[in-house]
């Protein structure tokens, strides 16, 4: 089987090795294939200009783009733009891979009032970048209906340690309420795609992808703060009266018998802070 993975960055790469480990061929877009593992045939591709052929064969094609920044010209460009030209290069070519997931965000969930949400909450973005993620999985599913999407929420995991550097910033102060957060393991979320690729005969049009917990940011800060042995950021100014953000469920991902090697935010960071986790560099 060859994969194709169309913006072959961090998470691509990741999950292009699992598909290799899978004994699979895997060939990787990006502008600087250079950097690709040897299990990984890299081709110099921008994926907002002229693509190249499709590879042969091509059963699995894996859409994991990111924009150059967080403008909405930026996903426009990269998200949008970049998934038409994979689209127009299939049709071109006449490839009809059998599984073609694309990487999507929670951030299409415009929800900001503490509340659950899943698959089958309105997907109702709040931000012109997640308008742009939502336009682009209405368009894959225009073009593509077995097309499935994978809504991550955020990626967490080697060289991506945000949150440790909040924790180890003297001036950083816990939100005064509930701030509601969800996360995924950068090596959950490429197991997710392979899982979702090669695992289930009839996936769903669309998956939510975050661990078994949303937490509170004062939670998570807090926590990182005793794994680095460092004093809690005190609680900031502000009542602390009305929950915030949104909790991800996703059951439906783990009823396809997909299982969590990072379930909570916890052993994840444990793991990020021993610097395990990474597969590549």
């Amino acid at each position: 089987m060859t994969v194709l993975i169309a913006g072959c960055g961090d998470l691509g790469t990741e999950a292009g090795l699992r598909f290799a480990a899978l004994g699979h061929r895997v060939v990787g877009w990006r502008r600087s294939p250079g950097v690709l593992p040897p299990a990984i045939e890299g081709v110099a591709v921008d994926v907002t200009l002229s693509l190249p052929p499709i590879p042969g064969r091509t059963d699995v094609v894996v859409i994991a783009l990111a924009a150059d920044g967080r403008t909405e010209t930026a996903y426009r460009d990269a998200y949008l733009g970049g998934t038409a030209n994979v689209l127009g290069a299939l049709e071109r070519d006449g490839v009809r891979p059998r599984r073609v997931v694309f990487v999507s965000s929670t951030a299409v969930y415009g929800n900001d009032d503490g509340g659950w949400v899943d698959e089958s909450t309105p997907a109702e973005p709040a931000t012109l970048t997640g308008g742009v993620l939502r336009e682009t999985e209405q368009l894959l599913h225009a073009r593509l209906p077995h097309a499935t999407v994978l809504r991550l929420s955020g990626i967490y995991g080697p060289g991506r340690t945000r949150l440790i550097e909040k924790a180890r910033r003297e001036t950083e102060t816990l939100p005064a309420g509930k701030q509601w957060t969800n996360r995924i393991h950068r090596d959950d979320a490429a197991a997710a795609i392979v899982h979702l690729a090669t695992a289930v005969d009839e996936p769903a049009p669309v998956y939510l992808g975050a661990d078994h917990e949303p937490a509170a940011m004062g939670d998570v800060l807090s926590f990182l703060a005793d794994q680095l042995g460092l004093p809690h950021p005190p609680r900031g100014p502000g009542s602390g009266e009305r929950a915030t953000g949104k909790r991800c469920r996703s059951d439906l991902l783990r009823s396809t018998g997909f299982e969590f090697a990072y379930p909570t935010f916890r052993e994840g960071y444990r793991a990020v802070l021993a610097g395990q986790g990474a597969r590549h560099r």
